[in-house]
């Protein structure tokens, strides 16, 4: 049985029980990226997660198997305050998928390494970039206190990398500007006015981002709900 006396040998262990091939199939589906795969869902996850409780130095211990279960698993039992700016920067050198990039940016963003956001997104590496863009959608829903000054700040790294065609960066881009317009009256305008901006753009990717969250930000329940 695991628990939080469990070491990094017996939890891959016991991921490796819940082994389904089946699952890594589908995940390859959805372009996860599944060569270190064991074809375990993020809810089978977060169940070993909550049995093998938080515990950092095991969770920096867990990432280096390069399993990407395991590495779920860190991500979900590292210590958000413990976390240090230069250890999330080693894990984006691991980047390699985008679900492991989205459940670390929650990570990140819990820990408050607001500083990695523009430096992720000046990285030209697709999902370190991208990284960027899920930190500031991640802040956008989940600090409910965070000033609003805040959060529209980011709104130029936005417009900066909207023009950034690759697959897994231009969705971020997409997915940080619609958050933050979802978020609140106040954020709502500045993040439609920008959404309208980009739909008038040349650029191809710009453009399909801009006319993607005006669509959205200007659908009638998401206004009535602002209102």
């Amino acid at each position: 049985m695991i628990g939080p006396s469990s070491d990094p040998a017996q939890l891959i262990a016991h991921l490796e029980t819940l082994r389904s091939e089946e699952n890594v199939a589908g995940m390859a589906r959805f372009g996860i990226v599944t060569g270190r795969a064991l074809g375990i869902s993020n809810p089978d996850i977060r169940a070993v997660a909550r049995l093998a409780k938080r515990d950092h130095t095991r969770a920096m211990q867990l990432w280096q198997s390069d399993i990407r279960e395991a590495r779920l698993l860190a991500l979900c039992t590292a210590e958000p305050k413990r976390l240090t700016a230069e250890e999330a920067r080693g894990w984006a050198n691991d980047f390699n998928s985008w679900e492991i990039v989205d459940c670390a940016a929650d990570l990140f963003v819990e820990a408050r390494l607001d500083e990695l956001i523009p430096e992720f997104a000046a990285d030209a590496r697709e999902f370190v970039r991208r990284a960027a863009f899920a930190m500031i959608a991640s802040a956008a829903v989940h600090r409910k206190n965070e000033s609003d000054m805040t959060i529209l700040a980011w709104l130029p790294l936005i417009e900066a990398h909207s023009g950034d065609s690759r697959n897994f960066v231009r969705k971020a881009v997409n997915w940080a500007l619609r958050s933050i317009g979802k978020r609140n009256r106040g954020c709502h305008g500045p993040a439609l006015r920008l959404a309208k901006l980009l739909a008038e753009t040349p650029d191809k990717t710009a453009r399909w981002i801009g006319r993607d969250a005006v669509r959205e930000l200007s659908g009638e329940k998401l206004v009535a709900r602002l209102k």
